[in-house]
Order: C-alpha cells, then structure tokens, then sequence
C-alpha cells in the first residue's frame, strides 16, 4: 500500500518549525511533562519544575500562545492542561 506524501505548505511547514522552536526549550519541555500527568496551577507546576511562579508563568503565557496549553480559572486560581492530546502522543513517542 503506498502513502502519497503531499509537500507542506508554506504557512504550514512555518508553524510546524515555530511549534518545534517551542518544543526546543528544556524549561517548555519540563512543564509540558508535568502537565501530561495532571492539570496544575501555576504554584504546583513552579514547584514541580523548580522556577519561580514568575518564570512559569512567562513559559506558560508563550505555551498558551502556541495553542500548546489551555487555561481554565477556578475562583482566584488558573489551572493548566495541555491544549490536546497530541502533545501527550509526541512525549510518549520521545
């Protein structure tokens, strides 16, 4: 049986690179990890990963932006997951 492999566009081929420019980051990386265990805030995730609540935060904004994780807000805390379940096949891939 023979797949036809179709080239990536343009648009497409830059956000596959941007998504991996992401990826590239061990901070990024540790955090995602975490998240594919359990939705956490961003306190649990600082102590997990060992940063500053500051630091996570500024990782999860641009995480956020790639559409890599999502918020959800429960009273006064916001609690991370990742954005789907794609993110947790790439990790158990690698």
């Amino acid at each position: 049986m023979s797949h036809k492999h179709f080239p990536l566009a343009p648009p497409s081929a830059i956000a596959l690179a941007d998504t991996f420019r992401v990826l590239g980051d061990v901070t990024r990386v540790r955090i995602l990890d975490a998240l594919s265990r359990a939705e956490m805030c961003v306190s649990d995730i600082a102590a997990h990963v060992g940063l500053s609540e500051s630091a996570v935060s500024h990782q999860l904004r641009l995480l956020r932006d790639h559409r890599l994780v999502r918020p959800r807000r429960e009273g006064r805390l916001v609690y991370y997951a990742l954005a789907d379940q794609h993110i947790v096949r790439l990790f158990a891939q690698g």
